[in-house]
């Protein structure tokens, strides 16, 4: 398959009556010449490391070494933990393991990358929370990240999953829509559902510019993930309901590339502009490096 188009992939998991999880692993298996079985465990062995960076994340002492950030997530699970929160036990656990799993990044913790290294809390932290909540088998959140990763393909081919060439819409956009079509799978959806959940997800994060203070993927990147996957329940909520997208996925896809197209090259990971560019941004950069050419 040519991962060129989410619509194309759908339909082929309803001609083969297949989740569209196992029709990727098919096709990769044959792609790569190799056993499905090996392409699981690899699969699987990724799922370990996202449990991983969400625990070492949750430290209330560890710090990123620019100093900017850090301790922000146990905050958030303390707060989930005694009742706190305002959008219930699931909302906040989501958000929790987003923001953990972005300061084991900003703290040079292993992470995977998902699809980027900026956007990595916000699948893992979706996958995980609602699959602790139902108590779904392991093994089923190890073959959702196979969609994941045909969402990610199809989106990474046709615009981009880069913040330096389409803004944070790429990168959070991306994992977004990743996240919800996951979802959506995981949750007993079909597979034209998790289409529609991906074409809500990254509509709503059109247009959104990738602006990283002092250049480091941390303000406001970390808080962009806890963003990223509260849009990614909401998506995955719609789509489960019957709601679709009056804009088939692919075309948003097109939409989210024209739009990078257009968008100032001081806006796309430059540190030249959006937050970066605000008197405190500049303030903080210099915190940073000493002297910073973008605050003068």
């Amino acid at each position: 398959m040519k991962y060129d188009s989410l619509s194309d992939l759908v339909k082929e998991a309803e001609k083969q009556e297949l989740p569209l999880c196992k029709l990727i692993l098919k096709d990769q298996a044959e792609v790569a010449e190799t056993d499905e079985k090996i392409l699981f465990e690899n699969m699987k062995r990724s799922l370990e490391v996202m449990r991983e960076s969400v625990e070492n994340g949750l430290d209330a002492e560890k710090r990123s070494a620019s100093g900017l950030t850090g301790g922000d997530a146990f905050k958030m699970n303390e707060a989930v933990k005694a009742n706190k929160n305002i959008c219930g036990k699931i909302f906040g656990e989501a958000m929790v393991k987003a923001l953990a799993v972005s300061q084991t990044n900003a703290c040079m913790g292993r992470i995977v990358a998902a699809p980027t290294a900026g956007s990595c809390g916000i699948l893992p932290s979706a996958l995980l929370t609602i699959s602790d909540d139902r108590n779904i088998p392991n093994d089923d959140v190890v073959m959702t990240l196979f969609t994941a990763s045909a969402v990610g393909m199809v989106i990474a081919n046709k615009a981009s999953i880069a913040g330096a060439e389409g803004g944070c819409q790429a990168e959070c956009g991306a994992a977004s829509a990743m996240a919800a079509a996951s979802l959506v799978e995981l949750c007993g959806g079909t597979p034209r559902q998790s289409e529609h959940a991906c074409a809500i997800a990254l509509k709503n994060i059109l247009g959104l510019v990738c602006d990283p203070v002092a250049g480091l993927v941390e303000i406001p990147c970390i808080k962009r993930n806890a963003m990223g996957v509260a849009n990614a329940f909401v998506a995955a909520e719609l789509a489960l309901a019957g709601v679709e997208s009056a804009i088939p996925a692919d075309e948003v896809i097109y939409a989210m590339k024209k739009i990078g197209e257009a968008m100032s090259p001081a806006l796309k990971e430059t540190a030249e502009g959006g937050l970066a560019a605000t008197p405190t941004g500049k303030k903080l950069c210099e915190k940073v490096f000493g002297s910073c050419q973008n605050c003068k």
